[in-house]
């Protein structure tokens, strides 16, 4: 544990670049956080999100997620995630429950993110996130996602860490 004292060395709308001692991180601006949601229906299929990512340059596949609080002051994680999701894949949900907080990549961001399982689903409308985003909506048999993750990665897109939680025990499996 480092007593250097954090330097705020660029802040932003969204996020702040910090220096504590030899580290340099990222940070949410305003310790905003984020829901990410796994949403599986009554038939075993999960909703994925493909949408473009500025910082990697390419459309990346993931799970539905979005930013706590970013439109709402004193939002809590559920409730950003029943929005997001409704507004990311057209989907509303029954239920939404924390699953626990998680950190994607703690060497480089302090950022961190609550998972939300999502039940009850039911199509509400064609989703596609907001104007800007061009969300492209993938509802994917479980069964078949190791096979739907690999496609995609070979058309060239990029898959998100968390996609992991959903396709570990394919990756991991011998023989």
């Amino acid at each position: 544990m480092s007593d250097d004292p954090v330097e705020t060395v660029w802040h932003g709308r969204f996020i702040t670049a910090k220096r504590q001692g030899k580290w340099e991180y990222v940070s949410r601006a305003r310790n905003i956080q984020a829901a990410v949601i796994v949403a599986i229906d009554e038939d075993d299929h999960v909703l994925l999100v493909e949408q473009y990512r500025v910082p990697i340059g390419r459309r990346c596949l993931e799970l539905p997620a979005g930013l706590v609080g970013d439109e709402t002051e004193g939002e809590d994680a559920l409730d950003s995630a029943g929005r997001e999701l409704e507004e990311e894949t057209g989907y509303r949900a029954d239920r939404v429950e924390s699953l626990g907080e998680f950190y994607s990549s703690p060497g480089l961001a302090s950022e961190g993110f609550t998972l939300v399982r999502a039940t009850g689903l039911t199509r509400i409308g064609d989703g596609g996130g907001t104007e800007d985003e061009q969300i492209v909506v993938h509802r994917v048999a479980l069964a078949a996602l190791p096979a739907f993750v690999a496609a995609k990665r070979a058309e060239g897109l990029a898959i998100d860490v968390k996609m992991l939680l959903l396709i570990s025990g394919a990756l991991l499996a011998t023989g």
